[in-house]
């Protein structure tokens, strides 16, 4: 499990990126690099890293569900993902 303050920095790069994303595209299509670069770097979407919501896992990370294969295999397991079955032939 990730330390409480990796997962926060995570979650606050989220924010940043969210806050500047409309602010970024502007600059961007105007061509002003000199504005862009006077950003946050945390602004940059570039530097996220998919996390596991739950853990904060960066490995095994599924897009589909948002938490990593360890953590969705036991909730799978326990029935808590609805619509998931463990196969069987």
């Amino acid at each position: 499990m990730a330390k409480e303050s990796i997962k926060a920095r995570e979650r606050k790069r989220e924010r940043l990126v969210a806050k500047y994303a409309e602010k970024r595209a502007a600059l961007k299509a105007a061509g002003d690099y000199e504005a862009l670069d006077k950003l946050p770097k945390n602004a940059s979407p570039v530097r996220l890293h998919n996390r596991c919501k739950l853990t904060g896992r960066p490995k095994g990370y599924m897009r589909k569900f948002g938490i990593n294969r360890v953590t969705f295999r036991e909730m799978a397991s326990a029935g808590k993902i609805p619509g998931v079955t463990k196969s069987s032939w």
